[in-house]
């Protein structure tokens, strides 16, 4: 398994990031973009025994992160049936409604990315 992956999509105000590193065989994923920081924080776990994903998310005050990073710690978790940390951190002045849904999409083309090459 490679150290690090590096990833992104998406053009100008709305591209997305991702830096993937591992520890041991564990996923610690970030979504970034031009502003990056801490807005989010959530771990993916699988349960083997029940044969299902669940997350916990922690999500700094005022921020909207927790949208990307719950939905790629489940994702990537129940794909791999390993346990995943995501930290995601997207933000941009002046947002607009289009804007927030390209992130979105461009944050769920980086998940299937990456479980395309760590379930593959």
């Amino acid at each position: 398994m490679t150290d690090t992956l590096k990833l992104s999509l998406g053009e100008g105000r709305t591209q997305v990031r991702v830096l993937a590193s591992f520890l041991n065989n564990d996923p610690v994923i970030c979504f970034y973009n031009d502003s990056p920081h801490v807005g989010a924080v959530a771990v993916g776990e699988f349960d083997h025994k029940e044969n299902r994903a669940s997350v916990s998310v922690l999500t700094r005050l005022g921020h909207k992160d927790d949208a990307i990073a719950h939905e790629a710690a489940y994702l990537i978790s129940k794909a791999t049936k390993k346990p995943v940390c995501v930290v995601a951190g997207v933000h941009l002045d002046d947002i607009t409604l289009p804007e927030i849904e390209a992130i979105l999409v461009n944050a769920r083309g980086l998940v299937a990315q990456i479980i395309s090459r760590l379930a593959g």
